[in-house]
């Protein structure tokens, strides 16, 4: 009878405290501190801190941190000459208060415009439009971000300029023109280019010669983001290896800016959030639990990949997860709405998957 109730007062006091056994997880942060930043993406609950144990379980695992959404234009920028900054505000006032870096994100991106932008159909008016947005946003966080996605996703596969609103307008020196921009509304930032599967051959020297066209006009650039949205079993090492070689070799810093192994099918490669699947009986094949093959691949995976960014840990400066476990993903509602992923390191519970214990074990 005893023994009975002091294991239901250890019970009680687990479930009073958040959880026991969530204080003994090793840190992520802790474990890369002489390595590189260990980051990951932040929603509105999380930034408002309505779950106190998510904050302490972000605060001990995390010291860098990129919004998911709230710093879009979208968001930040939602008429003509209308700002809104209270989420992007509160995001600034997490990351002092939990001693996190913020990465800004993002500066000019196609996707998520604000509505307005539809209807804007001369250079004039778009010109306008980008400049007092870069200014405007990255001129309020002077010296309070650490650094900002400057240009996100500007290429095609074949690393030709995406056709975008940004290109069809102001024409191709629009990138350079954002850096330059976004250098002197907020000098001390950090600056960076970000996309995905810019690790992939023609992606990466279409990345390179944005990057030394901005180099050529005198502008600063600060690094390079590579997404690193990956699929189980399929992770391209060898390419990653040749980008960080390559990107590092004109002096820039190398980041992974999104990470995430996704374990569902899927009929194309990449992160482009205009492409949809339609479900059907083989989408979600893992609705409950995932099976102990696909758990120990994706470990293996993770195992891989940290073992790469420990040996370029000279050239590589940030790994930021996309989301802090798998209950956040994006990739639970892309490219199928409704699916059950299980692409990160902890699970719905923010319980550590094995692996997690693969990347941890490489820290120590």
């Amino acid at each position: 009878m005893k023994n009975r109730y002091v294991a239901a007062l250890l019970l009680a006091t687990v479930a009073q405290s958040g959880s026991l056994f969530a204080q003994k997880i090793p840190s992520l942060k802790d474990a890369f501190k002489k390595d590189f930043g260990i980051g990951t993406c932040l929603n509105v609950a999380q930034i408002e801190e309505r779950d106190p144990e998510m904050t302490a379980f972000i605060a001990s695992q995390f010291n860098m941190a990129t919004p998911e959404n709230v710093m879009k234009s979208a968001l930040v920028h939602p008429g003509w000459d209308t700002y809104t900054f209270e989420m992007a505000d509160k995001l600034v006032e997490f990351g002092k208060k939990h001693n996190i870096k913020i990465n800004g994100h993002t500066l000019v991106w196609h996707s998520q415009l604000p509505g307005f932008v539809r209807g804007i159909h001369s250079q004039d008016s778009l010109r306008t439009f980008f400049t007092d947005h870069i200014k405007t946003v990255a001129g309020r966080y002077k010296g309070k971000v650490f650094s900002w996605d400057v240009v996100n996703e500007a290429l095609n596969e074949d690393g030709t300029l995406r056709k975008s609103v940004f290109l069809n307008y102001l024409g191709d020196n629009y990138i350079t023109d954002a850096f330059r921009l976004a250098q002197e509304a907020s000098p001390g930032t950090e600056l960076y280019y970000n996309d995905y599967n810019n690790e992939q051959p023609a992606k990466r020297a279409g990345c390179i010669a944005i990057i030394k066209k901005i180099k050529d006009a005198g502008v600063r650039i600060d690094g390079v983001g590579i997404q690193g949205h990956w699929h189980v079993g399929k992770v391209p090492l060898a390419e990653i290896e040749e980008s960080i070689n390559q990107y590092a070799a004109l002096g820039l810093k190398v980041m992974f800016t999104e990470l995430d192994i996704e374990v569902l099918p899927r009929n194309f490669q990449g992160a482009d959030v205009g492409q949809r699947m339609t479900a059907n009986a083989t989408s979600n094949p893992y609705p409950d639990a995932l099976p102990d093959s696909v758990q120990t691949q994706l470990a293996a995976d993770y195992e891989a990949l940290f073992k790469l960014f420990l040996k370029h840990k000279d050239k590589v400066s940030r790994v930021t997860f996309w989301g802090v476990n798998d209950g956040d993903s994006w990739l639970n509602g892309w490219p199928v709405r409704g699916r059950t992923n299980y692409p990160l390191l902890f699970d719905r519970k923010n319980q550590p998957k094995p692996a997690f214990y693969k990347v941890i074990a490489l820290g120590k």
